[in-house]
């Protein structure tokens, strides 16, 4: 896989979820959508691909994803029904900072 970086849009093989990285470590990572490793977004996807056992847990759109680490984001621009991982991780929802109170 080649290095990320913000901005850099890709695709599943497996299924229709396609995301865009906003946070990028400097070390090479594998992503993964459904078990198959994601491409670029104009890549044309193998025939044939199915979502990996255990990996269909689905992306929502407009939910940003993070690994444990934290150095790590992807916004899912377009929703699927594989699920992302990194480095075999899988990725979770980012939880919302929560406001001042307005007291």
């Amino acid at each position: 896989m080649a290095k990320l970086k913000a901005g850099l849009r890709m695709k599943s093989a497996v299924c229709s979820t396609e995301v865009m990285v906003v946070v990028a470590p400097d070390a090479d990572l594998e992503i993964t959508c459904g078990g198959a490793p994601l491409l670029e977004l104009g890549a044309t996807p193998k025939p044939g691909g199915t979502i990996v056992e255990g990996a269909a847990a689905g992306t929502q759109i407009g939910k940003r994803y993070v690994n444990a680490a934290g150095n790590l984001e992807l916004l899912c621009t377009k929703p699927g029904k594989g699920s992302l991982a990194a480095q075999g991780e899988p990725l979770v929802l980012k939880s919302a900072k929560p406001l001042p109170s307005s007291d």
